[in-house]
């Protein structure tokens, strides 16, 4: 499901067209028990620029019934139309983002004048894997997810790998990175290891760099950056796995391990950063081209005093904004691993 939900995809082209639709059948998540989320929202960004937005209404709903099995009902619905008007007059590129927050499949799109290729932009390729933070969890739409904000803020094209607990360090996502092309290459992991409780220490180890190795094998230079976890107090030094906690009718999440059994291999926000630090460090003497950030770094104490996490994991707007400005400087800015090499 959460691999089916397009964040980052957009339709790019080039169009005098001053109105556009979009016909879609969108497939909404709800939670039993909780009011229905708005509808998904597609950005409509003319020369790079946010100019209009839309939402479909109809669609299929999936209700999620139990939180935990993750047991599911579908009820299908008509599909709906994206629709922009008064738009500017004269050429100009588009993109339409789709929405994160759902599955969307297209079916067709119409324009008052006719359509032709986006030109490359030139820009360089950042591949990005991560969690649902990554993915967009809580931002208000899809160009405010921070890879987006931090994307348009390096001047590069942004491939999104961001699956909503699904950063597991499976074997397929690797050989997918793999195969993608790519002139930067992120990797942001250890959230969902956690509140998975997926394995424990002497697992992890060989995971990541078993990762690493098959990413090497289709980029072997290219500018790749591991990324710990931001800034989740439940879970700096509390193990898996995470739990649904609707006291008070919100949804929040609770730790539910014994920080006593970090001892035994259990993995931790903290213990997970240790080790990833220690794993780049060891594999830079080869490979001069990876590096580490702290994710603290992109989201730390004081970050969460400013914009508390509303369900104690995911970032609000404002943190996607405040992880986004804070990943662009630390990447892309002057001396940065993305930085852009001097003409």
């Amino acid at each position: 499901m959460a691999e089916a939900q397009p964040s980052g995809v957009r339709l790019a082209f080039r169009t005098r067209a001053t109105t556009i639709e979009l016909d879609t059948l969108p497939t909404k998540r709800v939670y039993r028990g909780f009011p229905a989320p708005a509808d998904g929202v597609y950005d409509l960004l003319v020369d790079g620029r946010l100019a209009a937005q839309a939402t479909v209404a109809d669609g299929n709903v999936r209700t999620i019934v139990d939180m935990v099995t993750q047991s599911t009902e579908l009820r299908e619905g008509p599909a709906g139309t994206a629709r922009f008007t008064d738009l500017p007059a004269g050429g100009k590129d588009i993109e339409i983002w789709l929405p994160h927050t759902e599955i969307t499949e297209l079916i067709a799109l119409r324009t008052d004048d006719p359509v032709e290729p986006a030109p490359d932009s030139g820009r360089r390729v950042w591949l990005h894997h991560g969690s649902s933070i990554s993915h967009g969890s809580n931002a208000a739409h899809p160009t405010a997810i921070w890879p987006a904000l931090a994307a348009a803020q390096g001047g590069v094209e942004l491939v999104n790998l961001g699956f909503g607990g699904s950063a597991l360090l499976d074997p397929f996502t690797a050989r997918a990175m793999r195969d993608t092309p790519a002139d930067l290459i992120s990797l942001k992991i250890g959230i969902n290891l956690v509140n998975t409780d997926a394995m424990r220490l002497r697992a992890l180890t060989p995971a990541v760099h078993g990762f690493l190795d098959t990413i090497r094998e289709g980029h072997p230079t290219t500018p790749l950056l591991v990324v710990s976890p931001i800034l989740c107090p439940v879970q700096e030094d509390t193990p898996g796995p995470l739990a649904p906690d609707f006291d008070g009718g919100t949804l929040r999440f609770k730790a539910t391990g014994d920080p006593a059994e970090r001892a035994a291999g259990r993995l931790t926000l903290n213990v997970i950063r240790d080790e990833l630090a220690r794993i780049v460090e060891q594999r830079t003497a080869d490979d001069p081209n990876l590096h580490y950030l702290d994710g603290r770094d992109l989201y730390g104490e004081k970050d969460y005093a400013e914009f508390p996490l509303p369900d104690e994991v995911h970032p609000d707007p404002s943190g996607h904004r405040r992880i986004g400005e804070n990943f662009a400087r630390l990447a892309f800015g002057d001396g940065g691993p993305f930085a852009a090499e001097a003409d």
